[in-house]
């Protein structure tokens, strides 16, 4: 493609798809060739912004257009047939997390992309985190002894839910798939795909019968991996319109490591503080470098590797597939052999570093 631009259409103008936009309008790699929204106004006014031609139909956008890229911030619920079509006119997608509603729904994803020869990736911002890659500079540095307790706690505000997240049936699941899915990604691939996965899911219905029609609100899951390590993800959607929080913690036998709201920090087994360093990214500056490695992974794909690919995220999905059927069973399950389902063939076992 040389220094071709690559002719890009985006499905879903919500706060989500808007960021894409900007991000990508930031970078020399995409030509704005498209937006659709089903609300057609509202598509409109993003198209004139970035003077590109607006649809209401998603479909049509498909049908009647070439595109090199596929920018995806609506629903799957509403176009999880469009993105297949794309695929099928050999169309690479970069999907806004979570990968899928379910597990099924993300391994058919990466196994159409495998077929078709193109590129599925799921836009993980904090995998450019300047304070993740601390964490994960620390831990490759193997700066800490015998890591025994990773913990995570993802606080989110009531209004962010769209109406239909909270139903099981259009979005799959609730704050742990949709919330939590980024932190969850930060845990496997820093500490590898947990053996087994329990958890208790609820939400703040009035009663028991609306709460199982509705997704959660509030999630604890339990994951043990090998050698010990046990892992505990905390998740809560609050009343109140306030700072959103997301941080996670590694206890080593000597070290405690924190990291979370643009910090990171060390500390000695009594909780002292002996390194902490505080940094000025922001989400716009990370998605800009999601797409940055999306686009030269097309453009120059010998030496680029695509990071944070659907075939990868299969291992994300697969523990929170497990952390579901365990709140249904009421038993440990294990996301390995979920993973299994996808294939070998499609299963990428070695986890791609941040920035490659």
């Amino acid at each position: 493609m040389g220094q071709q631009k690559l002719r890009t259409a985006l499905i879903g103008v919500d706060t989500g798809g808007q960021l894409f936009l900007e991000a990508a309008s930031g970078t020399d790699y995409f030509q704005i060739a498209a937006v659709a929204d089903r609300d057609g106004k509202a598509a409109e006014a993003v198209a004139e912004r970035y003077e590109c031609a607006a649809y209401d139909d998603y479909r049509r956008l498909i049908i009647q257009n070439e595109f090199d890229c596929l920018l995806v911030a609506a629903g799957l619920h509403s176009c999880d047939e469009h993105v297949r079509a794309a695929m099928r006119k050999k169309c690479n997608v970069l999907k806004a997390p979570p990968m899928a509603r379910a597990f099924e729904e993300a391994a058919g994803f990466a196994q159409l992309a495998a077929d078709e020869d193109v590129k599925f990736a799921v836009a993980n911002p904090e995998r450019f985190s300047k304070s993740f890659l601390a964490l994960r500079t620390f831990l490759g540095g193997e700066r800490i002894e015998h890591v025994l307790l990773v913990t995570a706690f993802c606080s989110v505000a009531a209004e962010r839910r769209s109406a239909w997240q909270s139903d099981p049936k259009l979005a799959g699941g609730g704050i742990l798939l949709y919330d939590c899915y980024e932190i969850i990604d930060q845990i496997v691939s820093n500490f590898g795909l947990a053996e087994v996965a329990y958890s208790l899911v609820t939400n703040t219905a009035g009663d028991r019968q609306q709460r199982l029609s509705l997704t959660e609100d509030m999630a604890v899951v339990t994951l043990r991996f090998a050698d010990g390590l046990v892992g505990n993800v905390i998740a809560s959607r609050h009343c109140e319109v306030g700072a959103e929080q997301e941080i996670l913690r590694v206890y080593g036998k000597n070290t405690i490591l924190k990291v979370g709201n643009n910090r990171f920090s060390v500390s000695d087994g009594c909780g002292q503080i002996e390194e902490k360093s505080e940094f000025e990214d922001d989400m716009l500056s990370r998605m800009k470098q999601v797409l940055e490695n999306f686009a030269l992974s097309i453009i120059s794909p010998d030496e680029n590797e695509l990071c944070s690919s659907g075939a990868e995220n299969l291992s994300n999905m697969a523990v929170i597939e497990a952390a579901y059927l365990s709140a249904r069973t009421g038993m440990p399950e294990e996301p390995g052999r979920i993973l299994q389902m996808a294939g070998d063939e499609i299963v990428n076992p070695a986890h791609v570093r941040p920035g490659q």
